[in-house]
C-alpha cells in the first residue's frame, strides 16, 4: 500500500510498476497489426504474385 512520507508517496519498486492495460491498448494492438497484415499483403500481391 502506498504510504505517504514528508509530502510523497513512497510505494514499492512493484507497486510502482502495477498498471492496468485498458481496452484502447488492445484496440491499438489490434489496429496496427491488422494493418500490417494489409499492408503485407498488398506488398506480397503486387510484387511477389506469379
Amino acid at each position: 500500500m502506498a504510504t505517504q512520507r514528508d509530502g510523497r508517496i513512497v510505494e514499492t519498486a512493484t507497486e510502482a510498476r502495477q498498471a492496468e492495460p485498458g481496452p484502447s491498448v488492445l484496440a491499438l494492438l489490434v489496429a496496427s497489426t491488422g494493418l500490417a497484415v494489409l499492408i503485407l499483403g498488398v506488398v506480397w500481391f503486387v510484387f511477389f504474385r506469379t
